[in-house]
């Protein structure tokens, strides 16, 4: 029996569509017509308050290298994730925020951060994400830096 190229194509998305209809619940349903057509495609900036601006984008620029006119960054995953208000991930229960920072090489980045005297605790555990370490700029701000797992 001999089935053209346009018969296929029809059967595919049928039973595609079949298998679809069969996997959602009503929940899907209500999230999926719930969600956006249109989304963001990454972070355009991060903006905080800070008691000497300058002096803080030069310590950021020098010890992270990142350039506070317009930073481009590399390609790569981004959380968003926010966190219970009585979180203590971020240290004090006054910072309503942490920056995270992919990293290439956490181990170089920690050994340039301690050459500067900046104090970076390592978390031990390797967790499924990478690998994780956190400090602090000048004005006790939070950041965290992730060395993401390798693909498997």
């Amino acid at each position: 029996m001999l089935i053209d190229r346009r018969t296929m194509i029809i059967g595919a998305t049928t039973l595609a569509a079949v298998k679809t209809a069969e996997s959602v619940t009503p929940d899907t349903v209500e999230v999926q017509m719930n969600t956006p057509t249109e989304r963001v495609l990454g972070i355009g900036g991060l903006f905080f308050r800070s008691r000497d601006p300058k002096k803080l984008a030069q310590w950021y620029e020098l010890n992270l290298g990142i350039d506070h006119r317009v930073w481009q960054q590399a390609a790569g995953p981004t959380a968003f994730t926010p966190f219970a208000m009585d979180t203590d991930y971020f240290g004090s229960k006054q910072q309503a925020w942490m920056v995270n920072f992919r990293v290439r090489s956490l181990d170089a980045m920690v050994a340039q951060l301690q050459k500067s005297n900046i104090e970076v605790k390592v978390d031990p555990e390797k967790s499924p994400y990478g690998r994780f370490a956190k400090l602090h700029d000048p004005e006790g701000n939070p950041i965290e830096l992730w060395e993401p797992a390798s693909p498997a």
